[in-house]
């Protein structure tokens, strides 16, 4: 019985990765168009999680400023933690550093596995800032997805359970970064 739990894990991750290829391509590829257009003109990728979904980010700023697969180069993206500040609760803290460190011409990437209420209000801040947003979210996304305007980009996996959208988040991250690394060094040999 267990074994076969595990295999259904496997079996629900790959038919949502089969699902989701085709309609999320195009917003990919617009995705790692607005990165690589915002890095080349000397934008920074501020990278925020909200609740589980921290981790993602830290991983996404960390290919940037490292590598996936070719040498190049860092880019300019920053983590966002959530606890690094004095402030109670990771929103807050998300917000004080999007205002403080966001400039016109920067990009936040958000991720939001599972809703926390808190995604619409990084929104609005990273917009008063003059920022340009991509969100990466779930279904259960309807706040976040109500305060996006036309310039942002929108990645919604279309799962109900948070582990699949994780899957998702982390394979989309990896998409996002090769596509990067292709528009700027090129095919890898």
């Amino acid at each position: 019985m267990l074994e076969q739990r595990i295999q259904q894990q496997f079996f629900e991750s790959a038919d949502l990765f089969y699902q989701v290829a085709e309609p999320l391509s195009r917003p990919l590829s617009d995705a790692a168009q607005m990165l690589v257009d915002a890095l080349t003109a000397g934008g920074r990728v501020l990278c925020a999680g909200l609740g589980t979904s921290a981790p993602d980010a830290a991983y996404l700023a960390a290919l940037l400023t490292g590598r996936l697969e070719q040498e190049r180069p860092g880019l300019a993206a920053i983590y966002l933690n959530g606890m690094a500040s004095g402030y109670g609760d990771c929103a807050s803290s998300l917000m004080r550093q999007i205002q403080t460190l966001g400039q016109p011409g920067d990009l936040l990437l958000l991720f939001e596995a599972q809703p926390s209420g808190a995604g619409a209000a990084l929104l609005q801040v990273a917009h008063a800032q003059e920022l340009c947003v991509i969100a990466l979210t779930g279904t259960h996304d309807e706040e976040l997805r109500s305060a996006l305007q036309d310039t942002d980009i929108h990645l919604r996996v279309p799962h109900s359970r948070q582990a699949r959208v994780a899957d998702a988040h982390r394979l989309l991250t990896h998409c996002l970064c090769d596509a990067i690394d292709l528009q700027l060094l090129g095919a890898a040999e």
